[in-house]
């Protein structure tokens, strides 16, 4: 069976690679002619730990690239659409891409003979696959779902630098859709990837709406324990860390998230908070306690910035050095990423900053420019430097010591992650969450 999947950015590319790499027949599209091409020859455009090495080998088991959707409507009978819906300025999510993606498709099975299962694998607001993009088919192909293509939403949970892991063992499989022949289709097609991975059957506005439950969730998580990190940094001697992992032994807690820091950030948890809060307005239910979620977040980082002014006094003129702009280890994303938010806040103080990443700098220099200084070592990071942030805890910032302190105009280190926590150096170390 032939799979199509239009959209490799980083769902796309890491399920096509996947899939590939265990042998199936894949054919994965993009409008971008250039991304194809240099997919083609085994480099993805972005960094995520195992995937180049799993598209390698997927192009040579299965995967084949192209920018022609047409060929995958005609012979492809799973299709998933994995394009982006970014977030507007409201906090809306923009359908535009997904819009065009589907209408495409249904232009393409207007004149063919497949009746495929389209699989709407895109994040979308509960409603949107029934109420947007089933007309959108119907109206292009002149045909009758259930009976010339099924229509199935199937939301993903991959984490940025677990993509490839997650995508080969998902912690759960959520299929919405009607129960017909295109959902048996796409059930044993789940059940032979995954052969012990729950699968939930259920309708497509709930199962829309349990991807932005499952990220919202996480986010309250997050807020919560930075909530307690700030109550922790006001008590002497207390520790969020002791704090977390102690509540983390609860079963009914779990460990999972509840590592305070300068707030959540990447392509999904504040997409998918603000979305879920918009779409709430606009059905008449307030969400206070989201709002709350959004709130704290948005606190951390104004809390760090006057930790950073607490140590050092005027920022004006002064060197600082921000560690870490990805906003997690071992990607080299920057969206939303708490750090970047930082640079442009201490930009706007006068302070001259120096940036340091071990991924992620390509992607800072389209967003800063000059504004900044890229350092290519913790040693020229960190030289004349008043004051070092430590905010992505890459396990490279761990070695900060005695040598490096040395080199620093003052020794004071602000530590989002406590990484240095049990280090003991010679400095003026404010550790977040640690009174």
């Amino acid at each position: 069976m032939k799979i199509g999947i239009i959209g490799l950015g980083f769902v796309g590319l890491s399920f096509a690679s996947v899939l590939g790499a265990k042998n199936h027949h894949v054919i994965g599209c993009d409008s971008d002619k250039t991304k194809v091409n240099k997919i083609r020859n085994g480099i993805p455009p972005f960094f995520e730990p195992k995937l180049e090495k799993t598209l390698k080998l997927a192009l040579k088991r299965g995967l084949s690239l192209t920018d022609d959707i047409s060929k995958i409507i005609s012979e492809c009978k799973l299709i998933f659409v994995t394009v982006g819906t970014p977030q507007k300025k409201d906090g809306s999510i923009d359908l535009s891409m997904v819009k065009a993606a589907v209408e495409e498709i249904g232009r393409c099975l207007r004149t063919t003979r497949n009746k495929p299962a389209i699989v709407i694998k895109s994040t979308v607001i509960p409603g949107t696959t029934l109420d947007t993009l089933l007309p959108i088919l119907n109206k292009k192909s002149g045909k009758k779902v259930g009976m010339d293509f099924g229509l199935i939403t199937n939301p993903e949970f991959l984490r940025e630098s677990m993509a490839i892991d997650d995508t080969t063992n998902p912690h759960v499989v959520v299929l919405g859709g009607a129960k017909d022949k295109f959902m048996d289709l796409i059930r044993k097609f789940y059940q032979n990837l995954h052969s012990d991975v729950p699968i939930v059957v259920t309708n497509n506005q709930t199962s829309e709406l349990i991807k932005y439950t499952n990220n919202s969730f996480l986010a309250t998580k997050i807020s919560f324990i930075n909530q307690i990190s700030n109550i922790c940094q006001s008590i002497p001697g207390a520790n969020v860390e002791d704090v977390a992992r102690t509540i983390g032994l609860d079963p009914r807690i779990g460990p999972l998230f509840l590592n305070a820091g300068p707030g959540y950030g990447g392509s999904c948890l504040p997409k998918d908070v603000k979305a879920i809060i918009n779409f709430s307005n606009k059905i008449g239910i307030n969400p206070v306690l989201l709002d709350a979620v959004e709130t704290v977040n948005d606190y951390q980082l104004e809390n760090l910035l006057l930790t950073i002014k607490k140590a050092t006094g005027t920022l004006q003129s002064k060197k600082i050095t921000v560690l870490g702009l990805a906003f997690k280890p071992d990607t080299d994303d920057i969206r939303d990423s708490v750090a970047v938010k930082l640079v442009k806040m201490l930009l706007k103080k006068g302070a001259k900053v120096t940036v340091h990443d071990p991924k992620a700098i390509e992607n800072a220099k389209v967003v800063f420019k000059d504004e900044v200084t890229y350092a290519d070592s913790l040693d020229d990071a960190l030289l004349h430097s008043y004051c070092g942030v430590i905010m992505t805890p890459w396990r490279e910032y761990r070695s900060i010591g005695e040598r490096h302190l040395k080199l620093m105009k003052k020794r004071i280190i602000v530590d989002s992650r406590r990484m240095l926590s049990e280090h003991r150096l010679k400095m003026r170390y404010y550790p977040i969450g640690i009174g």
